[in-house]
């Protein structure tokens, strides 16, 4: 019998239950008679999030579609949306998505009419209504690669604007100081990536990305290679990000604040000229460790589990650009799980947890779907 390319979330196994040893007088048998089942009940909590913040359809309008409409199954926006919500369900390769997309839960979490696939273009496809690993590595790479099967260029700088706008969309309005925090992390390297860099302080090929936070919130994820400086492109961060922040909170102080790897001359200068905003930075000293300002080793600590959490150092395609537009798409959806921990987990033992943690215990969740003319329900266990 041959074996599929894809696994079906439906039990089609046995139909004569699995019987197992005796538990005392009691009877210990496995039943396969469940239907289609999905273990992420919780990505419609995801979903509703991101409606609520526009984050996908905004994130669609950075990308240019030159794909002709006949033939195509997935939008831009339902692309962005099945790798955004897969990332935060955990799945950070793309081979996941290759019996993921068998999955009628999820497909109804990205808005597809038929959860089922039977509406699909191509017959052979008909059955699994995501999209394959192929349609999503083209996604990735289409600003690299320039060929009749690459047309979805994003412009970065689009992008970038857009993580800005979420991120500052999430800041309390009457807030009285805004603090931005600067960090800088390697990002391992395990193969010949372009630009990668040899790092001797973290002993390793990496990146390094800077990353800016607000609380919980991020900001900014610039990929930027090992062979400089780690405050590089830092000084014009703060300058960047003041509007926004000022249009949304119009009366919050605005601090600027880093380790000793970004007190530099260009940051300091900077600070020294604005009126409106202030800086804190932390110096080193030889033969003297110095504790980081205010709470900047929380804001580490953020930016590993960050990392930890939704793998963001997956840096595995060859190409900077595509790189970092992977780094962008799991900050979007780490946007998306401290939005639903903000909202939906106030007042709870959860409010203070970690999207890992929060992935596990709200995502996570054992669903039987089915699926009528109508629409598709989804019953939680």
């Amino acid at each position: 019998m041959k074996t599929p390319h894809t696994a079906s979330s439906a039990t089609d196994c046995r139909e004569q239950p699995l019987l197992f040893q005796d538990l005392g007088s009691r009877k210990v048998l496995a039943d396969f008679s469940g239907g289609t089942l999905s273990s992420d009940g919780g990505v419609l909590l995801v979903r509703q999030v991101d409606a609520g913040l526009g984050l996908t359809a905004s994130l669609a309008q950075c990308f240019c579609d030159r794909r002709q409409s006949v033939f195509v199954d997935h939008s831009v926006r339902q692309l962005l949306a099945q790798r955004i919500y897969g990332l935060a369900l955990g799945y950070e390769d793309l081979n996941d998505h290759e019996w993921l997309r068998c999955d009628p839960l999820l497909a109804t979490a990205c808005e597809k009419r038929d959860p089922t696939g039977q509406d699909r273009f191509n017959p052979a496809h008909r059955g699994a209504a995501w999209a394959g690993a192929s349609t999503l590595n083209r996604l990735e790479l289409s600003n690299n690669q320039h060929t009749r099967a690459h047309k979805l260029e994003h412009d970065p700088g689009r992008v970038e604007a857009c993580l800005l706008q979420m991120g500052v969309r999430c800041l309390p309005k009457h807030a009285t100081k805004i603090v931005l925090d600067l960090d800088a992390m390697s990002h391992r390297l395990h193969g010949m990536q372009e630009g990668r860099h040899y790092r001797a302080h973290y002993d390793q090929y990496c990146y390094l990305p800077l990353y800016v936070f607000v609380g919980d919130y991020p900001l900014r994820a610039q990929l930027r290679t090992s062979d400089q400086d780690g405050s590089r492109r830092s000084g014009g961060c703060p300058g960047a990000d003041r509007p926004a922040i000022r249009q949304r909170c119009r009366r919050a102080r605005i601090i600027v604040r880093g380790d000793s790897g970004f007190c530099r001359q260009e940051i300091m200068a900077w600070g020294e000229s604005q009126a409106e905003v202030y800086y804190c930075l932390g110096f080193a000293r030889i033969g003297l460790a110095l504790p980081p300002p205010g709470s900047m080793k929380s804001s580490t600590v953020r930016a590993a589990r960050w990392k930890m959490d939704l793998r963001a150092d997956r840096m595995s395609t060859h190409y900077l650009a595509s790189n970092q537009l992977r780094l962008w798409l799991a900050a979007f959806a780490y946007l998306l799980l401290e939005r639903l921990r903000t909202l939906g987990l106030a007042g709870t033992e959860l409010a203070q947890a970690t999207v890992g943690t929060v992935r596990l215990r709200m995502l996570k969740v054992a669903a039987q779907v089915r699926v009528s003319v109508r629409l598709s329900v989804c019953a939680t266990e």
